[in-house]
C-alpha cells in the first residue's frame, strides 16, 4: 500500500500529470508533437555541435593564420628599418598574402568603438592579436561588410593599419549550412504533416459517425485509411448493422403484439356495445379505455422512435403549438427562446418528450414556465412549474420505468408511471439527457441538454 502511494505521487507521475495538462488533447495535434519535437531536437543538437565546434574552431584557426600573418609583417617592419616607407612591406602582403598594409605615420590608435553584441569574429581575432602579437591595438569587424580593419602600434608615432577579407578570418558561408538544413527539415516535416493529415482524417470520419449514431442521425461512411483503421470501421458497421437488425426485429415483433392485443381490445368493446348500458357496464368500458392507453404507453416505451431520422426542426413552432394545446386546456404556459431556434432532432421524438415534461408540470402546477437557449453548440431547455416538487432522493428514481410516487406528486397520475422514463429515453437518444432539480417558481425544475 505504502510502496504503490509513493509511486502515485513519485516526481515521474507529477510530470505526467502536468504534461497531460498543458498537452493538446488532439489525436493530430499529439501526432504532430510526436514527428516535430524529435526533429526540433537533433536540428538543435546539430546546430549547436556545429556553431559550438566547427563554425568557432575553423573562424579561430583562420583568424590564427591572419594574426600570424600580420606578426610576420611586423617583425619584417622592424627587421629592415631602411624601408620604413613600407613599399616592399606593402607589396609583399598583396602579393603573398592578400592583406592590404599601410603605415600611417605621426598618428595613433583610435579610440575604441561599440562592440557587437554577438561576434564569434571580434571576439578569437582579439584573442589571437593579445596571444601572438601582444601589442597595443585597434579592429573594427562592424565598420565595413566585407573588410575587417586592424591597426597594430608600432612605436611611438607609427601605427600599421591592416585591411583584410573578412573572409579570411571569419568562416562566413557557415549560414549556409544552418540554411540548408532548416530548408530541408521545413520540406520534410511538411511532407510528414500531409501524410498524418491523410492518415487521421479517417479516424476523425469514424468518430464523427459513431457520434452521429449515437445522436440517432445518419451518415454516410466507408473505412478508408491504414489497416487498423479500416478493420475498426468495419467492426463499427458491422455494430451498427446488428444493432439496426435487432431494432428491427424488437419494432416487428411489437407490432405484431399490438395488433393481436389490439383486436382482443375491439372485440371487448364491441361486446360492451351490445349490452345493456348499466353502471357496472360503463365501469367495464372504462377500464377498457384504461388498458388500451397503458397498452399504447407500454409499447411507445419498448419500442421508442429509432426509425425517425433527425431533421432541422424549428424549435419555436414545437412550443408554440405545446403553447396552443396547453391553453385550450386551461393551462397557461410563458415561452423564452434564447438563440438560434433551428435544431437537428427527430421532430416526432422531441415532440413526444417536450409533451410529457408541459404535461406532468401542468399537471402538478398552475404555473408553467418554458426557456430555451441555443446560443452553443448544445440546446439547454428548462421546464419550471409551481407544483408540489420531488424530494431530491428521489428524483432518479422517477425517471425508471413504472415508477409512481404516492406521496407529493405522481409524474404520470392515472398512467403507466412511463412519461419521465420516455422523455429520459428519447433525450439520451438525441445523446442528451434530462436532470431534475428545484425551480426558481418554487416547484419542480426539468433540463433538457442536447447537442443541436
Amino acid at each position: 500500500m505504502k510502496f504503490s502511494a509513493a509511486l502515485k505521487h513519485s516526481p515521474l507521475d507529477w510530470a505526467g500529470r502536468w504534461l497531460g495538462r498543458y498537452l493538446p488533447k488532439g489525436l493530430y495535434a499529439r501526432s504532430l508533437i510526436i514527428i516535430i519535437a524529435p526533429v526540433v531536437l537533433l536540428q538543435s543538437i546539430v546546430a549547436y555541435t556545429f556553431m559550438e565546434r566547427h563554425w568557432q574552431l575553423v573562424t579561430r584557426r583562420l583568424s590564427s593564420a591572419v594574426t600570424a600573418d600580420i606578426a610576420a609583417l611586423i617583425d619584417i617592419y622592424e627587421s629592415y628599418p631602411q624601408d620604413r616607407d613600407a613599399t616592399t612591406l606593402s607589396r609583399i602582403a598583396a602579393e603573398r598574402l592578400q592583406l592590404d598594409v599601410d603605415i600611417l605615420h605621426d598618428t595613433d590608435l583610435p579610440l575604441p568603438g561599440p562592440k557587437p553584441f554577438f561576434s564569434i569574429l571580434d571576439e578569437t581575432l582579439s584573442e589571437e592579436l593579445r596571444r601572438q602579437v601582444d601589442r597595443p591595438y585597434w579592429i573594427d569587424t562592424v565598420g565595413r561588410s566585407s573588410y575587417v580593419e586592424i591597426r597594430i602600434k608600432l612605436d611611438q608615432n607609427n601605427v600599421m593599419r591592416i585591411l583584410a577579407r573578412r573572409s579570411q578570418a571569419y568562416a562566413s558561408n557557415s549560414h549556409i549550412f544552418l540554411v540548408w538544413m532548416g530548408g530541408s527539415s521545413f520540406v520534410l516535416l511538411g511532407i510528414a504533416i500531409l501524410f498524418l493529415r491523410n492518415q487521421i482524417r479517417p479516424i476523425l470520419r469514424l468518430s464523427e459517425a459513431a457520434e452521429a449514431l449515437g445522436k440517432g442521425r445518419e451518415i454516410e461512411f466507408r473505412p478508408r485509411g491504414a489497416r487498423e483503421v479500416r478493420q475498426a470501421g468495419h467492426a463499427f458497421l458491422e455494430m451498427k448493422r446488428r444493432i439496426e437488425r435487432s431494432m428491427e426485429q424488437r419494432t416487428t415483433m411489437l407490432n405484431g403484439v399490438s395488433h393481436d392485443l389490439r383486436t382482443i381490445l375491439t372485440r371487448f368493446k364491441l361486446s360492451l356495445v351490445f349490452l345493456d348500458q348499466t353502471p357496472e357496464v360503463e365501469d367495464l368500458k372504462r377500464d377498457v379505455d384504461e388498458m388500451s392507453r397503458m397498452l399504447e404507453g407500454y409499447l411507445a416505451f419498448a419500442r421508442g422512435d429509432a426509425g425517425e431520422q433527425a431533421v432541422e426542426t424549428d424549435l419555436r413552432v414545437l412550443l408554440q403549438e405545446l403553447q396552443s394545446d396547453a391553453e385550450r386546456q386551461g393551462h397557461g404556459i410563458s415561452l423564452d427562446i434564447v438563440g438560434d431556434p433551428i435544431i437537428t432532432v427527430r421532430p416526432d421524438a422531441f415532440r413526444r418528450l417536450l409533451f410529457n415534461l408541459v404535461a406532468n408540470a401542468a399537471r402538478h402546477g398552475d404555473k408553467v414556465e418554458i426557456s430555451a437557449n441555443h446560443e452553443t453548440r448544445w440546446l439547454v431547455l428548462h421546464v419550471d412549474d409551481d407544483g408540489p416538487g420531488i424530494p431530491a432522493e428521489m428524483r432518479e428514481e422517477v425517471f425508471k420505468p413504472f415508477v409512481r410516487l404516492d406521496e407529493a406528486r405522481n409524474q404520470d397520475e392515472g398512467g403507466s408511471g412511463l412519461g419521465l422514463a420516455i422523455a429520459r429515453d428519447i433525450a439520451r437518444s438525441h445523446g442528451g439527457d434530462i436532470s431534475l432539480s428545484d425551480s426558481p417558481l418554487g416547484g419542480l425544475r426539468a433540463t433538457v441538454r442536447l447537442p443541436a
